[in-house]
């Protein structure tokens, strides 16, 4: 039984759902553009100095990330220190397997570099295009994960389970030659809060709408329960949009007509009410889930709200459909370079 005070050090993210950008007449992007563009997201993170890139498993017109390993690799390929992964890999739709395979590759490939964020699917594109059915939502992520956990600890897998065929004796290739750290992305359920410290993972909650502060008793119940299940201490992590430009007003212009319209565009598969802008001020404040300001206005409220979770990582989650790609290359510079060292001061 672990009872250590956590000393995990600061860490600092961006994640993209791979949202494709608008061109200088205001139209979409090529879904190819979108993709090359997100190559040089991924180095201009590194020389900002942040810590972690991620991309988001997505299966849409406006986000057509499906495959973000391969991108992740060719961002390893210019990259030599950040950590890339993926933030979510759908894991309910995908082959634990394959996505162990995949991931153990970028691992190699970036020199250890690699993490992966593993999720059930808020978005559920991905079940109707991989022939799984929805009414195996959960059964489907839980059998998955337990196999990925097996997959990660190294040896021959003897594994059984209903929705997948079993595994006896089976090597599975490549190797890790370094660990591959694991976390699962949580949105508001409890049992999956206990399932990650079964499995000793780490920690990502995905805080989207409201205040941070309603997930703090599932940082407590984390805690308690990687105590009772006699595993050490991981880490928490908090993950939300926003936005970041030289002034609170040009981030909020830059960023509120795009938010509303993807909002609307989805409240009627997703349930999200669409956006007004009260709720959208609502948000902004210090209850809110939105990042969207200046360095200090943003800086101020991740230092807040990391310490209301007692998190020590937090991921932001940049771009919406229709931004423009310089919006976001200085949104990420701002962000690093301005952000996370107010945020570490913050915080020391």
């Amino acid at each position: 039984m672990n009872t250590e005070t956590p000393t995990f050090p600061l860490a600092f993210g961006l994640s993209t759902f791979g949202d494709v950008t608008a061109g200088g007449d205001g139209r979409p992007i090529s879904h190819a553009q979108t993709i090359r563009d997100l190559v040089g997201h991924g180095v201009a993170a590194e020389q900002a100095g942040l810590d972690f890139f991620g991309i988001g498993e997505h299966h849409t017109d406006d986000m057509p990330l499906s495959a973000a390993d391969v991108v992740l690799s060719a961002i390893a390929a210019r990259t030599e220190r950040i950590h890339l992964g993926s933030a979510v890999t759908v894991l309910s739709s995908d082959d634990p397997v394959r996505v162990f395979q995949r991931y153990s590759t970028l691992n190699a490939v970036s020199d250890g570099r690699a993490e992966i964020i593993l999720g059930r699917g808020s978005s559920i594109d991905s079940f109707p295009l991989f022939g799984y059915d929805l009414s195996d939502y959960e059964d489907l992520f839980e059998e998955k994960t337990n196999l990925f956990a097996h997959l990660r600890e190294g040896g021959p897998v003897t594994w059984e389970g209903r929705t997948r065929a079993g595994l006896r004796d089976q090597d599975v290739v490549p190797h890790l030659e370094s660990p591959l750290p694991t976390w699962i992305g949580v949105g508001g359920s409890p049992e999956s809060v206990i399932r990650t410290a079964h499995y000793g993972f780490d920690l990502m909650l995905a805080v989207i709408g409201g205040p941070a502060a309603r997930f703090a008793p599932y940082a407590e119940l984390f805690h308690k329960a990687l105590e009772q299940f006699g595993r050490p201490i991981r880490r928490i992590g908090l993950h939300s949009p926003g936005h970041v430009a030289a002034t609170d007003e040009q981030a909020r212009a830059e960023f509120w007509p795009h938010y509303r319209d993807m909002i609307a565009k989805v409240s009627a598969t997703r349930g999200f009410a669409v956006p007004t802008e009260a709720s959208f001020q609502r948000e902004l404040g210090p209850d809110g889930s939105l990042y969207v300001g200046s360095p200090e206005t943003v800086a101020t409220k991740i230092a807040a709200n990391l310490r209301i979770l007692g998190a020590d990582r937090f991921d932001l989650k940049y771009g919406i459909p229709g931004m423009t790609d310089e919006s976001l290359l200085t949104a990420i510079r701002l962000y690093g370079e301005e952000v996370v060292p107010r945020v570490r001061e913050l915080l020391a």
